[in-house]
């Protein structure tokens, strides 16, 4: 089935679907699913801003590694004649404005929910394996756009987790386990591939090259193509770049990503535009 012509979907120049009716009820439904996997492993739930410091993406190279991804929060210079000089004439030909001199960009709007996890917990010795749960509107710059499958902003549901190497690896590995049984149990056919992030100039890249020879990025991939999740292991990346401290070393960390509006997608080109063709959730 086509996503594109599903009666509950609307599309239009924001590059991101409108949902409404019985997508928005699925996709409430999907996400109450997943927080009841976070809930059983005790993961706190954090609501956290739409937008990130440029300073704690810096902090992990973000702006090298990702350029072309980034979205940011600019606002115009305060003097009333920059103000006055904002050019709207090519709106309704191209949909652009034009823009006069800005104040200093310090904000970007949110790439991945995990992101303020990390500096949440900057400093802190963890006494324990800490697991939370977020979810957050994220905004990527793509190349193309299409509904529910790439879009500029789009929902993620992420449960992360901070400890030691063996807390993490055992959190990735009872995940992926948990997910293979559901994927099973509804039966949506869903597969898994060692990925890498999607690093600017690649070739270039050392991070990209060590993701390449030591996977720590494995993907729920359906129909072949479409990645509608992850799970990550980051080893003490995060860790060293904020100062968070377990058993008096860098804290590793993973998480484990849910692409809301690509689950979606998922289940309607599966099973169909009917609400009473789909599984129980």
């Amino acid at each position: 089935m086509n996503a594109e012509l599903h009666p509950d979907i609307s599309w239009g120049l924001s590059k991101a679907a409108t949902l409404k009716g019985s997508l928005l009820v699925l996709q409430r439904a999907l996400d109450n699913r997943f927080l009841s996997w976070a809930g059983e492993i005790n993961a706190e739930e954090y609501q956290f801003p739409r937008l990130i410091a440029a300073a704690h993406l810096d902090k992990i190279d973000y702006f090298a590694s990702f350029p072309h991804l980034a979205t940011f929060a600019v606002t115009l210079g305060r003097d009333p004649e920059n103000l006055a000089a904002i050019d709207t004439s090519a709106i309704q030909s191209a949909g652009a404005v034009g823009l006069p001199n800005l104040q200093p960009v310090t904000h970007v709007l949110t790439p991945a929910a995990c992101y303020h996890v990390y500096p949440h917990f900057s400093g802190n010795s963890l006494e324990r394996k800490l697991v939370v749960t977020t979810r957050n509107t994220c905004f990527r710059c793509e190349s193309h756009y299409n509904p529910l499958r790439r879009q500029w902003s789009f929902e993620m549901r992420e449960i992360v987790v901070l400890g030691n190497m063996e807390e993490v690896t055992s959190f990735i590995a009872s995940f992926r386990t948990r997910l293979e049984a559901f994927f099973h149990s509804i039966g949506l056919p869903v597969g898994w591939e060692a990925a890498t992030d999607p690093f600017f100039n690649p070739s270039s890249n050392p991070k990209y090259l060590a993701q390449k020879l030591d996977p720590v990025k494995t993907e729920m991939i359906y129909g072949g193509s479409l990645a509608i999740g992850s799970v990550n292991f980051h080893r003490n990346y995060f860790g060293e770049a904020f100062s968070i401290e377990r058993d008096g070393e860098p804290a590793f960390t993973g998480c484990v990503a849910f692409g809301l509006e690509r689950w979606l997608y998922a289940f309607i080109d599966h099973f169909g535009a009917n609400p009473s063709d789909w599984p129980t959730l």
